[in-house]
């Protein structure tokens, strides 16, 4: 019965999407860690549209799913250790550590990073209850997270999380400090 929760937490996100253009559908990558905002990010629409992608705006701003298994999943699949942010304001949100492979098609985490960046809160749509996963700071759509599916995870949760609304930050590598020679 957990594996078909599973398949149907998996499938029936399809339904909300709108088959953006997966060309432009990418996951942000950026050598530089972005601020973490203090205080509540607020912006106009049309402060959002110039922001962000039509793809960024339409999963952050409107609540859009984006397709399974696409580019951006792909790539998230092979980024390395690093940090995930918020697309639409750089909060802190995810990292590598929690990382983990659900085979669900998306982004999958058991834990945020910075759990104050992140929120929860019961979504009805599609005729169903699920939690619905946003950023606490400018409020974006993030995706769904799910509890009890049997993952051997420390928390047994999924947070998952459309790629096209996180911005991937690698970790530096430090190179190994030099002794001098006596």
């Amino acid at each position: 019965m957990k594996h078909l929760m599973m398949i149907v937490s998996c499938i029936f996100p399809l339904a909300a999407c709108s088959g953006g253009d997966e060309k432009k559908a990418v996951m942000e990558t950026s050598s530089e860690k972005p601020a973490d905002p203090a205080d509540k990010v607020v912006k106009t629409d049309e402060e959002w549209k110039k922001l962000l992608t039509p793809e960024q705006y339409r999963i952050l701003r409107n609540a859009g799913t984006e397709a399974p298994n696409g580019a951006v999943y792909k790539e998230f699949k092979k980024q390395g250790a690093g940090t995930y942010h918020c697309a639409g304001c750089g909060a802190l949100l995810f990292s590598s550590k929690e990382k983990f492979d659900s085979g669900c098609g998306w982004p999958s985490f058991y834990d945020p990073a910075k759990a104050e960046n992140v929120k929860t809160k019961k979504d009805l749509s599609l005729g169903m209850m699920r939690i619905e996963v946003t950023c606490a700071k400018c409020d974006g759509h993030l995706g769904h997270v799910f509890e009890g599916e049997g993952f051997n995870t420390p928390t047994d949760k999924r947070y998952c999380i459309n790629g096209v609304g996180l911005k991937f930050v690698p970790a530096k590598e430090e190179k190994p400090v030099k002794e001098s020679a006596p």
